[in-house]
């Protein structure tokens, strides 16, 4: 009876351990990442003019002016402006080292099938985001701008005139909305074939749904971006060719799953 004791705790301190080691890894993958994210802060502050003036260039193809005019209204504006653009380009630039350490945490408690499967997710993620950020940087934003500065009035007619003179925050923020709002969205074929393979939903559903998609692809460019109803539109068509690019890729994956499935069957 005594002997009991101590086996009981031994088998305590065994399945402790495994844990420790879980989370001795995880912050130091964690602490990698931050380093990471860090210094690429570091860079990207002082690189952050030119970075804005980089975001800055929708408002000018708009305009058709190479002398357009940000204000700032409070002192520190500026400053904080170059924050926000650097924590932005920091985001972007330290982005490869934390999905990197993101993976090197996780792949170890996969199989190599379960590896082979999420990996291509893994990858495609941030080439949809970059495609969805350049669509709305290339082509919705500088539409966008165009139908705002309509509105630009000497007052010949109305008697007062009414001139944009955009805030340096109020523009940043409007910029990172359009660029995050797409590029988020264009992830959109990662998460249904994500959902596919997890048994949640199926190309059938997925085929059966289409009429709420366009729906939803509406409802969604009104939540992501900006309202107009230009933009709105130039971001669900995307969607509902993303989304019909989705059960294309998934009628490919469901038949090289098939082709694996036999050949192992016509093999024995």
């Amino acid at each position: 009876m005594t002997d009991a004791a101590p086996e009981a705790g031994d088998e305590v301190d065994a399945s402790q351990a495994p844990l420790m080691d879980h989370l001795i890894e995880l912050r130091r993958r964690l602490l990698i990442s931050v380093v990471a994210l860090a210094v690429a802060f570091g860079v990207a502050f002082t690189q952050s003019r030119a970075i804005f003036a980089f975001l800055v260039q929708p408002l000018i193809r708009a305009e058709g002016s190479h002398h357009t005019q940000l204000i700032f209204t409070k002192l520190y504006e500026a400053f904080f402006v170059q924050v926000k653009v650097a924590a932005f380009a920091a985001l972007c630039l330290a982005f490869p080292v934390i999905a990197n350490q993101l993976w090197a945490f996780v792949a170890p408690g996969l199989y190599r099938n379960e590896k082979r499967a999420f990996l291509p997710f893994l990858l495609m993620t941030p080439v949809l985001f970059t495609a969805g950020a350049a669509l709305a940087y290339f082509v919705v934003a500088p539409i966008s701008f165009r139908f705002f500065l309509k509105f630009d009035d000497n007052g010949a007619t109305t008697g007062f005139a009414q001139t944009a003179l955009p805030a340096m925050n109020d523009y940043l923020s409007l910029i990172m909305h359009f660029m995050a709002g797409f590029g988020i969205a264009f992830l959109l074929p990662v998460l249904l074939m994500l959902l596919e393979r997890a048994g949640i939903v199926t190309r059938d559903q997925l085929k059966a749904g289409r009429r709420y998609a366009i729906v939803g692809a509406f409802v969604v460019a009104a939540v992501l971006a900006p309202p107009d109803v230009v933009s709105q539109c130039l971001l669900a068509l995307p969607l509902i060719v993303l989304y019909e690019g989705s059960i294309i890729g998934i009628w490919f994956s469901e038949r090289k799953r098939a082709k694996t499935v036999t050949l192992p069957a016509a093999a024995e």
